[in-house]
């Protein structure tokens, strides 16, 4: 393994077409994404080159989803143009770092040249690149308003309604992004304008780009963010889960393909969400650490593994990952 600093990493970074962008959730940093670097570096040697943001880190989490995604897709111009060989790109975001990364690719998104008739055959390119893989971990798309979307809240209104209180007051902006309290008479949430595209940003057409668009979802014991927001799952949904799916990966219980939107009657801003983002289509990968009292409380962690010493159980996520990683 090469690397020029501390966030680049490579087998040969000469020679690498590929790049791979992974972006940290709130409170995160660079080295969240250390122990899945090194395994994608091991087993894609001389293909990737990979690049852990470092732009929102600290109090720079609290600028709100826009900012931060203006400073992602900066920071992704800036390494694109020096590593020239570069063709593909990928982005593998955890938690509010999915949403950071949504809001990214929007600005990032160049439209075909020759552009057709068919929309849906007129497919861009991300900051020039080939778009391959757009990867979130329990990311909450839909926001954390809503019965359940913070499970630690335990479902109850009151909570909910005074957490949407206090968030702002903890993560600034980006609290009532999440929230969904940073509308106006004149201009919807911004999550809900990310489900468009705008003179914002071309965020679907972004998604739109990529080969493949992948959520995976924590079913339970994820105290953070609630399955139906990472899963893009509207209020009726119901969890689909198996016992085991495979011996290779005994905490992903269960996969899906999305192809078409589900057909949601209601007009409530999460369906509209989940109505604007199932218009391409998405792997929803559900995974379950539900052994042992030691992970009772960190299925947010264990699905990233974000400390290697600790949070090791979810290496078969990350395994997953790399092996329905199109290179």
């Amino acid at each position: 393994m090469e690397y020029d600093d501390d966030s680049n990493y490579s087998s040969s970074s000469s020679s690498v077409e590929h790049l791979i962008v992974m972006v940290n959730g709130t409170g995160g940093s660079a080295k969240d994404w250390m122990f899945a670097t090194e395994q994608f570096v091991t087993v894609f040697p001389d293909k990737v080159f990979v690049h852990r943001s470092k732009q929102n880190v600290g109090k720079l989490a609290k600028d709100g989803v826009d900012i931060m995604g203006e400073r992602l897709a900066r920071e992704v111009v800036e390494v694109i143009q020096r590593q020239p060989s570069m063709r593909k790109i990928s982005f593998i975001a955890y938690s509010v770092g999915g949403l950071v990364a949504r809001y990214a690719i929007g600005q990032l998104y160049k439209a075909p040249e020759n552009e057709t008739e068919n929309e849906a055959d007129s497919i861009g390119t991300i900051g020039g690149l080939l778009a391959m893989n757009f990867i979130t971990l329990a990311t909450p798309h839909l926001g954390s308003s809503g019965h359940l979307q913070v499970p630690i809240l335990f479902g109850r209104t009151m909570l909910e309604k005074i957490a949407s209180i206090v968030a702002p007051c903890i993560v600034g902006k980006t609290g009532r992004h999440l929230f969904l309290t940073d509308g106006t008479q004149r201009k919807d949430p911004l999550l809900l304008r990310m489900v468009e595209d705008s003179d914002e940003g071309y965020f679907m057409s972004a998604l739109r780009a990529f080969e493949r668009r992948v959520v995976y979802s924590n079913i339970v014991n994820d105290y953070i963010v609630g399955w139906r927001t990472s899963s893009i799952s509207g209020d009726r949904a119901y969890i689909k889960m198996m016992t085991k799916l495979n011996e290779e990966y005994p905490h992903v219980v269960y996969e899906e393909d999305c192809h078409t939107c589900d057909q949601i009657g209601s007009s409530n801003i999460h369906d509209e969400m989940v109505r604007g983002l199932s218009s391409v289509a998405w792997q929803k990968v559900n995974v379950s650490f539900n052994s042992g009292r030691l992970i009772q409380y960190q299925a947010h962690s264990l699905i990233q593994v974000k400390y290697k010493s600790k949070h090791i159980k979810g290496a078969d996520v990350i395994k997953h990952m790399i092996d329905h990683f199109l290179i």
